[in-house]
């Protein structure tokens, strides 16, 4: 699933979230699974347009997860000097 983050951080901030409930990424035994999720947030990067305009992939885990199910962030527009 993909979808806007609520409290998003920059002009765009979506979550990639898989249906499959994996509270954190050490628990991600599938390659299948990462294979796919990789998959899509390719394409969201394209859709987004963020492959010209630069981007950020953000996982957190353990304590610095707010919700305990696995999801990456993608952020956007950025640049090398941005700080999230």
């Amino acid at each position: 699933m993909v979808f806007p983050d609520i409290h998003p951080i920059r002009p765009t901030h979506l979550l990639i979230v898989p249906k499959k409930h994996i509270e954190d990424l050490l628990n991600m035994e599938e390659d299948s699974l990462m294979k796919k999720t990789i998959e899509v947030v390719k394409e969201m990067i394209k859709e987004s347009k963020l492959d010209k305009k630069g981007y950020r992939i953000g996982i957190n885990g353990g304590t610095a997860q707010l919700i305990n199910h696995l999801h990456i962030h993608l952020f956007g527009p950025m640049k090398a000097s941005d700080h999230l």
